[in-house]
């Protein structure tokens, strides 16, 4: 009964952790968004090549965990509804390829048989199967943001130029995947982020 009650303890003080850490991450991205994304290098087309609130968000999840990380890609790109010039495509979009890009890694783990520890973030801490992960993720990514860009591309502009638009779609979307995932992983895994919390 002990035990029972120190694991059922545990797994609600992770909960609390989970929600507690997208709240923390969510209002970072909005503070970076507000001060740091209006100054970054866009392409004409504004177009950003590197974006520090999904830098946050991928954070967030390998920090502490899958629900925090898709709350934190909920809540972030809701309460950047009132500032984004782009409302509401450009919290939309967002949100779209950040959690496109953790979605994956979030499903095959939850059916992934681990060998060398129970906790999953250390599975992931593995180099080899981060890069697998990410660039499935990546991938699926890819698809789901040239999917978007075309209805929106089509909506406002009609079909003229729409091939160049997919081009750079694709190519931002796979440069952006880089930082995306990279970062977060030498901010998390290069510091032993992982160690201390020890969330999942």
């Amino acid at each position: 009964m002990l035990e029972e009650k120190e694991s059922h303890m545990s797994k609600s003080s992770q909960f609390v952790l989970q929600i507690a850490g997208a709240a923390l991450f969510s209002a970072l991205s909005l503070i970076l968004s507000i001060f740091v994304v209006p100054y970054l290098p866009r392409t004409p087309e504004g177009f950003a090549y590197f974006d520090p609130v999904s830098i946050v968000w991928v954070t967030c999840f390998l920090i502490f965990g899958p629900l925090a990380g898709v709350l934190c890609c909920g809540i972030g790109s809701v309460i950047l509804m009132p500032f984004d010039p782009f409302v509401p495509i450009g919290p939309l979009m967002k949100f779209s390829a950040t959690f496109s890009l953790i979605i994956i890694p979030i499903l095959l783990l939850k059916f992934t048989k681990r060998k060398e520890s129970n906790r999953k973030s250390q599975f992931l801490k593995k180099t080899s199967n981060y890069i697998f992960y990410g660039l499935l993720g990546t991938g699926f990514r890819i698809v789901v943001m040239v999917i978007l860009n075309t209805i929106v591309y089509l909506t406002f502009y009609g079909a003229a130029g729409l091939e160049y638009w997919i081009a750079l779609v694709i190519l931002l979307n796979a440069l952006t995947s880089l930082w995306d995932l990279l970062i977060p992983y030498l901010i998390v895994y290069g510091t032993k982020l992982d160690a201390k919390f020890e969330i999942w």
